[in-house]
């Protein structure tokens, strides 16, 4: 064989080689192993939801071995919740994190978790983590709207925070509270004398520093971390009711990912909400003694008064279930769960 000859038959090899590790490169494993964004949202900011997001994108990471690149959008980047909700329906977003309230739009039943009275303290609504097939079905709620739930976690006890002095139950009556999208947020204050406002959480500051509003309903652990307290000093810790948050992923995006990755999201979901629970309890200690530190007030109401909101409040989930029969499922398993 020539020189030459040997130069070609080499060049043919070389290029057959080329050819073989293109196709490997494009072939179903390669596409398997291509790195995949993953956006995750929330509106708040260095607050449980954060929390999880930062502690997520670790594990995620590690446990998919890079394959999956999440990328964090805290303190509504991305647009205001409702944006943000729609950006995960159509698959712009991949994970949204948030009190499953503002998915009432989406379907109803998300609006169980907030009804006030089925839990005393802490430790007992934690019990809604024990129940496998309530967590199931509560995450499956909207995957017809193009969210699966992936994780459910906790956030804190209901507290109404008020730029008005507020110390007694009475103090309440006449004034306009921002709350969630639910009814079972808006019907506890109409039965206190007081007004629900829904109202996106970017826009609740100005209200309050403008008096559009004289509060707003939630958890100290958020608004502290917002530091509200420069415009609403007396933060009244009920706990009549508490908060949860859900991550919900993008439906079009969860699809397309091979089963692998799908089951490693879910997995590492599941043991971030866990893992958060502990943090979530230190830092609503630390979220109290800061909120005092920076001027606020913590009020906590008469025993007597705390008694007679709980008599008040204690029929709102059966009153406003008995009218809607597409919630009653949902709404008596987690009484059941209530009553262990």
């Amino acid at each position: 064989m020539t020189v030459m000859n040997k130069v070609a038959h080499a060049a043919r090899g070389l290029g057959l080689a080329a050819i073989m590790l293109t196709a490997a490169a494009t072939g179903p494993m390669a596409q398997d192993a291509k790195v995949i964004t993953m956006r995750l949202s929330t509106a708040s900011f260095n607050d449980a939801q954060h929390e999880w997001m930062k502690r997520f994108a670790v594990a995620i990471e590690k446990n998919t071995n890079g394959r999956i690149k999440p990328e964090l959008f805290p303190a509504s980047q991305l647009g205001s919740i409702p944006r943000q909700i729609e950006g995960t329906q159509q698959g712009s977003i991949q994970a949204w994190l948030g009190p499953p309230e503002f998915l009432v739009g989406v379907d109803r039943r998300f609006e169980v978790l907030s009804a006030p009275g089925l839990f005393q303290n802490d430790k007992e609504a934690f019990k809604v983590f024990d129940d496998t097939a309530f967590n199931k079905a509560f995450l499956d709620i909207a995957t017809n709207k193009g969210l699966v739930g992936a994780a459910l976690f906790y956030t804190g006890p209901a507290a109404y925070n008020m730029r008005v002095p507020t110390h007694h139950l009475a103090d309440l009556k006449g004034r306009k509270i921002r709350v969630l999208a639910s009814q079972f947020q808006t019907e506890p204050l109409r039965r206190l004398g007081a007004t629900g406002v829904p109202m996106t959480l970017g826009d609740v500051l100005p209200a309050l520093q403008q008096g559009t509003i004289d509060g707003t309903y939630g958890a100290v652990s958020v608004y502290n971390a917002l530091k509200f307290y420069d415009a609403a000093k007396y933060m009244v810790e009920t706990r009549h009711a508490y908060f949860y948050s859900v991550t919900m992923l993008s439906k079009r995006w969860y699809d397309g990912l091979p089963t692998d990755l799908q089951d490693q999201i879910m997995t590492t979901s599941k043991q971030v909400a866990s893992e958060v629970l502990p943090w979530s309890l230190q830092f609503l200690e630390q979220s109290r003694a800061a909120w005092t530190a920076n001027g606020g007030e913590m009020v906590t109401l008469p025993e007597a008064e705390s008694k007679e909101l709980k008599e008040k409040l204690a029929s709102v989930g059966d009153d406003i279930v008995k009218d809607k029969p597409d919630m009653k499922p949902m709404w008596d398993m987690l009484v059941a769960i209530s009553k262990r």
